[in-house]
């Protein structure tokens, strides 16, 4: 709830839960994934009502927008810094382990982005989810 009072928009039932959707949720979902999620409990919200809550939460810094598919936004509750293993099959995104997060610091002390000043890093490894894996096996 203080999240959302910081962005001044009205606390509705329908964007308390799409916060509540959001908050801890590793899956990165897209705005399909977060109405399909929350409309049985609120029939009378519309798709755009989701739509246009996230634009607003991205816009105040309060969650980051993915555009890991062609034509389709994911929304991730962790502003941090942070990189992702995409599979190429089911499209399943997952946060890379702090340990092998790839640093600033190393970036700028080997000379690699020499004259740029970075606002923020996001570096998408393609592969196979142990899911698909197996069914690809």
């Amino acid at each position: 709830m203080e999240k959302l009072k910081k962005t001044g928009m009205k606390q509705t039932p329908q964007r308390l839960a799409i916060m509540h959707h959001l908050e801890g949720n590793k899956c990165h979902p897209s705005a399909e994934d977060i109405y399909k999620s929350i409309s049985p409990k609120f029939p009378s919200m519309s798709f755009a009502t989701v739509y246009n809550t996230l634009e607003n939460l991205k816009d105040h810094g309060l969650i980051k927008e993915l555009t890991i598919e062609s034509g389709k936004k994911r929304f991730d509750p962790d502003t941090s810094d942070h990189h992702h293993l995409i599979c190429v099959k089911c499209k399943k995104i997952v946060d890379l382990p702090q340990e092998i997060q790839l640093q600033q610091k190393a970036l700028t002390t080997a000379g690699v982005i020499k004259g740029f000043r970075i606002l923020s890093t996001q570096i998408n490894i393609y592969g196979l989810c142990p899911e698909c894996t197996k069914t690809s096996s």
